[in-house]
């Protein structure tokens, strides 16, 4: 298995993790559960949805900017990058 199919493998993982996260959304909304819950399962879509923005960020930074891209930006460069966006996605 390449890298490249493993990063799509892990991202469609992530993807149907927070799938499912919206179906329990979609549950507890339906079983009218009290809100205190229901903001619980939100805010955990919240944070899957923003790993996996994270995670498709950071493939394209270093596979399209600091990888094989024509104009390639510095490595350390890429790396701050990085760090900002997952920081910025907490």
């Amino acid at each position: 298995m390449s890298h490249q199919d493993r990063e799509k493998l892990k991202l469609l993982q992530r993807l149907r993790k927070v799938r499912g996260q919206l179906d329990a959304v979609e549950r507890a909304l339906t079983a009218d559960e009290d809100c205190g819950g229901q903001l619980m399962l939100l805010a955990a879509v919240r944070g899957g949805v923003n790993a996996l923005m994270g995670e498709v960020l950071e493939t394209h930074i270093r596979f399209h900017l600091a990888g094989g891209a024509k104009e390639q930006i510095a490595p350390e460069l890429a790396e701050d990058l990085i760090d900002l966006v997952h920081a910025y996605l907490k």
